[in-house]
């Protein structure tokens, strides 16, 4: 009977090191910014800065795009486009940092007291630094910045109502597809579900506001010449 032991004692050993072998192989799926295996990425500590910075950005893009859309509603002219898209634009930014640096300083309050009563060890090596108020307030009004400066460089030069409305409408529409794609490839989402969603979002924020400016301008014979 050895001779029939034998090779299947052989063949069970090669099998089990193919097993060992195929689970000792590094995983290949890596990360598209860091180069980290999936298993090493912590997309929860990504949350923050994501937020600030592809979200702010969002932001900033489907605010000013939506106002000069809406502006096109009851004004041919560019200029009245520029001029909106530059005030939403700046206004947008200085409220983005506000409200970053009291959400931010608010949290800092709290990780200080709870660092005065005891509750949180100062000196543990593996605490994340304090939230920086003034740091989280300048990257949220720059990346609202970055996004509202597309549409308003895009259409506010272009002399025909109709193709600066186009132009407007397919910048936007490009870098919301960008943004979603880019902030679902860092959350760990499917980028492509990702930015299917903030397409459509911010295509019904344009379509709200130019339908809404436009039935005002009907109604109260709203429009600007100048």
């Amino acid at each position: 009977m050895s001779f029939l032991v034998n090779p299947i004692a052989h063949a069970t050993t090669r099998q089990v090191h193919a097993e060992q072998t195929n689970t000792n192989l590094p995983d290949k799926s890596k990360d598209l910014e860091l180069g980290k295996t999936d298993d090493k990425i912590d997309y929860l500590a990504r949350a923050q800065w994501l937020r600030a910075a592809v979200l702010g950005a969002n932001d900033g893009l489907v605010s000013v795009a939506s106002l000069m859309i809406g502006v096109g509603a009851v004004s041919s002219t560019a200029k009245a486009m520029l001029v909106s898209g530059l005030a939403g634009l700046i206004a947008g930014a200085c409220s983005m940092a506000i409200g970053e640096f009291v959400s931010v300083y608010t949290q800092y309050d709290i990780e200080m007291n709870l660092i005065e009563q005891g509750k949180v060890n100062d000196e543990n090596e593996d605490k994340e630094p304090l939230a920086n108020p003034l740091l989280a307030a300048g990257a949220s009004a720059l990346a609202f910045s970055i996004g509202g400066i597309l549409p308003l460089l895009a259409g506010a030069f272009i002399q025909s109502w109709g193709v600066r409305l186009g132009v407007v409408l397919a910048v936007t529409s490009f870098a919301l597809l960008a943004f979603g794609w880019f902030g679902g490839r860092l959350g760990g989402a499917k980028p492509y579900k990702s930015s299917l969603r903030v397409l459509i979002g911010g295509w019904m924020a344009m379509l709200v506001t130019f339908a809404i400016l436009k039935v005002f301008g009907l109604i109260f014979h709203v429009k600007v010449n100048s």
